[in-house]
């Protein structure tokens, strides 16, 4: 038997027609060659499938090679009925068959295979001739009765892949005629992929020898290649749970309330934990310990190895603490808790008393109960015996985070065991914020009178105004006035927060000298909340400094008119806009819509609420040896912040608390950041390293459905996207009027002040920046501050830098926009190329009935949008958006340009590299301006039809307008238009190469290039 055999890769398919009624195929394909028969695998629901399977063909009579056909027929699997529906067909002869050294992978655009039968798109195929005894050919192909498809996978045993294809000596055609030289018998490793339970693959090595070929009823051994990256694609999308909360299971969005009545809880969107409250209120009559009859108290509250301590207080006897601790169940490992008062000391702590408490007699509170009233309990020493001396007043409870005491109380799961609560405690509990209310400060230096400069009185100054505001600073164009009264006439935007701690500072100065001062505090400035016109005011200037912040002598000068009537003097025009919206974040991503003033504000539309129930985290730092993350969320909507607590070495953190907000406007956005606490005593890091992020859209949500969801914590890094863990939410949002609510999307976006007196973009991105890093300083100053990298992540500060990844991003974005005209128009040039006859025909007695009734246009475009929206609901989104790493573009940014991404503003890298990335800038740039100036070119050439600047052009294009209005006033504009069409879709025997009239005669038009340097 002959070696020769005839190998066929079977590389993918793109643009199939869909067959399943839903858009899409599942397509699987079937070779035929010389009476042997192959089938692939079978791809579910893709209309551009990727194979890559390669299989082998015996040429048993290699001088009847170029009489044979090899056909490829592409189907669709029917899951219904088992049945086979053909997509298309390539057929091949066998005069194609080429050796290996000169095969390539072409596309083949796909046959009809019956007379009715729709197709389109294209089957990739790489055919060549082997004689490499070594290779096995595949064994037929089996009934088709038997079924194929299990889960997208083949039943048998077909998943083999493979790592080295073995090539061959060239060789031509003569030598199908020549005796082959056997070749010595080798053997090859394939990597085997079976199926695990779980659907994922895993690889081991089988070797495969050479074997005779054996006929027989088993379906063919497919070789393809290992594609990993769908198990990694899986990772980075959200996966919806069932969990059980405190109101219930959630199923479909809904509670299912159980058989348990449990009383009804606002925290109903997290799963209740249990924990153990104790409350130190206070202590009295202590008995002394030392020799001079002082104490130093404090308090050790212990449960198993599991230990909370007040602070101490020196030489007193009846302190006073009114500290809460708050231990988890799971931290509960003994059944006794211990409270023991101890004598601060410098070399041994002594003991005072005790008091024990059985857990089992310790009651349980559920809000809305009123407190637990504390108790005075007497000590006891450590035989057990009461003292005489020495009470502690007490509150023990079993309660939920539900509790009131639980924000402010010290937990036990925010520390490891065998060690006490740390000393900078605060920087670990759970948090509300508040971020500032922004106002813009509007100034106007409108003229000054009577300004003296201090060396050289004769002289005009030369002078120029400083206006300061915090770190905010605008200057003047020196003006010189002979008679001492310059007017500038300039204004500028500052950003100012409540409350209004740093003064408005106005100088006017001649070159290196301060001619005056003025201070102003901005409680003091008149607001204004719509366009009218604010009264301005003269200002007197003072010599110094000190003398302009003292508010006495402001007030003494303001009642001497008179005497200082011929001071130096300067008119300012100042008010505070509160009609405004002040940015404060990333205009894509706003959490807030409302102007400054609260005046302004409308009610309330729904209510958001979140529960954020747990994390699993990659290890971010090494403690004792082994991996740990100190891990906390924050949350941000409008001007609330919220802090969870942090939950201390556990890469698996249980949070269950529930926040909620207001909601004026569903076209916001709620953004939860997760982080990793760098400020703990054994850590080195001086910043709170970031771990992800996650983003929700209020508008993308149905009301009253509850979501529950894993979110992936995806991390762009300088080495590639990383995925640093999952952050499980739970999120309602409830509107109390749908009307209201609907009545908002036809309402402007913004406040009334950006319409009627709009800024223009460049102050917006100033002052933005500017707001931004008040809103950092301020929330920077709290106890537990947020931090300025966590406020800066959360408010994406950088999201304005450029990034190559972020351009490819929006290219492929804005593609993506006009995919529909692009395919629009791709149809109609296969319907004026006459591609599909029936369907072109069916196009021209649609066209002739839409000119005939032009009054039936409209209400079938709406019409058919209607249908659209009504077949896509079956297909809505049911899960939140999130980040799309193909989106993204992270999986074609190259190290290079993640490495750009990531670099300081200003840059810090060598002059090499900067200059090599300027030069690629630049090479990109040049694109963008080829691209501009060509779409300026053309229009252009429009304005050349009657500008004259071609003579002969206006010439022929007013004759041609002037024929053209007579012959529309006398023929019907149908008729017109049915022509013009019939002429467009004409018939490609009707066509040209070459290009029409019209189209010769304005790419002739003249441009404004020919003026350019």
């Amino acid at each position: 038997m002959s070696s020769l055999k005839l190998c066929v890769e079977v590389v993918g398919a793109h643009d199939l027609v869909a067959k399943d009624g839903e858009g899409s195929s599942t397509t699987f394909v079937e070779l035929e060659f010389d009476d042997q028969k192959f089938r692939t695998t079978t791809k579910d629901k893709d209309l551009s499938p990727y194979w890559n399977e390669i299989f082998y063909f015996n040429i048993t009579d290699p001088s009847k090679l170029s009489n044979l056909n090899l056909e490829a027929c592409i189907n669709h699997y029917n899951k219904t009925n088992g049945s086979k529906i053909p997509l298309g067909k390539v057929k091949l002869t066998g005069t194609s068959f080429v050796p290996h050294s000169d095969a390539v992978v072409l596309h083949y655009p796909l046959e009809k295979k019956g007379i009715f039968s729709r197709t389109k798109g294209e089957l990739g195929l790489k055919v060549f001739i082997t004689n490499n005894p070594s290779l096995r050919a595949s064994n037929p192909l089996p009934a088709m009765q038997e079924p194929f498809v299990n889960n997208g996978f083949m039943n048998t045993d077909q998943n083999l892949a493979q790592d080295q294809i073995p090539v061959p000596a060239s060789f031509t055609n003569q030598i199908l005629n020549n005796v082959l030289k056997k070749k010595n018998e080798s053997r090859h490793t394939f990597h085997n992929l079976p199926k695990s339970n779980d659907g994922k693959e895993k690889k081991s090595n089988v070797t495969v020898g050479m074997h005779e070929m054996k006929s027989g009823p088993s379906a063919p051994k497919v070789v393809k290649a290992f594609a990993g990256t769908a198990a990694s694609a899986m990772d980075y999308v959200i996966k919806e749970t069932n969990p059980s909360l405190g109101g219930g299971k959630v199923v479909g969005g809904r509670i299912l309330r159980g058989s348990n009545n449990s009383p009804s809880s606002t925290y109903d969107l997290v799963e209740p934990m249990d924990y153990l409250f104790i409350r130190v209120v206070k202590a009295r009559d202590l008995p002394r310990m030392d020799l001079t009859g002082s104490l130093d108290p404090y308090v050790i509250v212990k449960v198993g190895n599991f230990k909370g301590t007040t602070n101490h207080f020196e030489k007193n006897n009846s302190p006073e603490w009114n500290l809460v601790f708050a231990f988890a169940k799971e931290n509960q490992q003994a059944t006794t808790l211990e409270v023991v008062i101890k004598d601060k000391d410098t070399i041994h702590d002594d003991f005072v008393g005790t008091v024990r408490f059985d857990l089992y007699d310790v009651p349980k509170r559920v809000p809305p109960d009123s407190p637990l009233a504390p108790q005075w309990y007497r000590i006891v020493n450590k035989k057990g015996e009461m003292m005489n001396t020495g009470e502690i007043m007490l509150a023990v409870w079993h309660g939920t985070q539900a509790d009131e005491a639980f924000p402010d109380a010290w937990h036990s799961d925010s520390m490891s065991p065998n060690e006490s609560f740390s000393a900078n405690y605060a920087q670990i509990r759970s948090k509300v914020y508040t971020s500032p209310r922004l106002w813009y400060l509007r100034v106007k230096v409108i003229e000054a009178h009577d300004l003296v400069s201090h060396d050289n009185k004769s002289r005009a100054p030369d002078a120029f105004v400083k206006v300061q505001h915090g770190n905010q600073i605008f200057k003047t164009k020196p003006v010189q006035s002979r008679i001492n009264n310059p007017r500038w006439d300039q204004g500028t935007l500052f950003v100012a927060a409540e409350p209004f701690e740093e003064p408005l500072i106005i100088t006017v100065e001649d070159k290196d000298e301060t001619i005056g001062n003025i201070v102003i505090p901005l409680s003091t400035i008149e607001k204004r909340v719509d366009d009218r016109k604010v009264r301005s005011r003269w200002y007197p200037l003072a010599k110094s400094m000190s003398s302009a912040m003292e508010a006495e002598e402001r007030k003494i000068k303001e009642k001497n008119k008179d005497k200082d009537k011929f001071a130096s003097r300067i008119h300012i025009d100042v008010f505070l806009d509160g009609g405004y919206h002040v940015l404060d974040e990333s205009t894509y991503y706003s959490s807030d819509l409302r102007p400054t003033s609260r005046q302004l504000w409308k009610k309330a539309i729904g209510v958001l609420e979140l529960g954020i129930l747990n994390a699993d985290v990659q290890p971010t730092k090494t403690r004792d040896g082994r991996g740990a993350a100190d891990v906390y969320c924050v949350a941000k909507y409008g001007h609330k912040w919220v802090r969870t607590r942090t939950i201390v070495g556990s890469l698996s953190p249980k949070f269950h608390e529930q926040y909620y907000w207001e909601v004026y406007d569903p076209s916001t956005v709620l953004t939860l950041g997760v982080f990793n606490n760098g400020q703990l005593n054994d850590s080195n890091d001086s910043n709170d390293s970031k771990i992800g992020k996650v983003r929700i859209r209020l508008s993308t949500l149905e009301t009253g459905r509850i979501y529950t969801h894993n979110y992936p914590l995806l991390s762009l890094q300088g080495s590639g996207l990383k995925k640093m863990g999952e952050v499980h939410l739970a999120i309602r949002f409830s509107c109390t009027s749908m009307m209201n609510m609907i009545n908002l999307y036809f309402k402007p976006h913004l406040p009334k002040m950006h319409y009627t007196k709009p800024l223009n973009i460049f102050e917006q991105e100033k002052l933005k920046f500017q707001a931004m890093i008040i809103v950092q300083a301020r929330l920077g100053r709290t106890e537990p501050p947020l931090r300025k990298e966590v406020v800066g992540y959360m408010s994406d500060t950088d999201s304005h830098l450029w990034s190559m990844r972020k351009s490819k991003a929006n290219i492929n974005r804005l593609k993506e926009v006009f995919s529909g005209l692009i395919s629009v128009g791709s149809w109609l040039i296969e319907i004026s190329t006459w591609k599909n006859s029936v369907t072109t025909v069916l196009v021209h007695i649609l066209y002739m009935m839409l000119v005939c009734f032009p009054q039936l246009i409209l209400p079938t475009m709406f019409l058919y949008m209607f249908i659209i929206g009504l077949w896509k609901w079956r297909f809505r989104p049911r899960n939140p958006p999130h980040m799309n790493t193909s989106l993204s573009c992270t999986d074609v940014t190259t190290p290079d340009e993640l490495d750009e991404e990531f670099d300081t503003f200003p840059t810090k890298k060598s002059q090499d590299i900067v200059r090599w990335r300027y030069d690629r800038l630049r090479s990109l740039a040049g694109r963008v301006q080829s691209v501009v100036g060509d779409i300026a070119t053309q229009g252009e050439r429009l304005h050349a039809l009657l500008n004259w600047r071609d003579p002969r052009a206006t010439y022929i294009f007013m004759a041609f307008s002037f024929v053209a209005a007579i012959v529309l006033y006398l023929i019907p504009t149908q008729l017109v238009f049915l022509s013009a069409g019939f002429y467009l879709m004409r018939h490609p025997k009707l066509r040209g190469k070459l290009p029409s009239a019209p189209v010769n005669f304005f790419r002739r038009l003249p441009a404004l290039t020919d003026s350019m340097l």
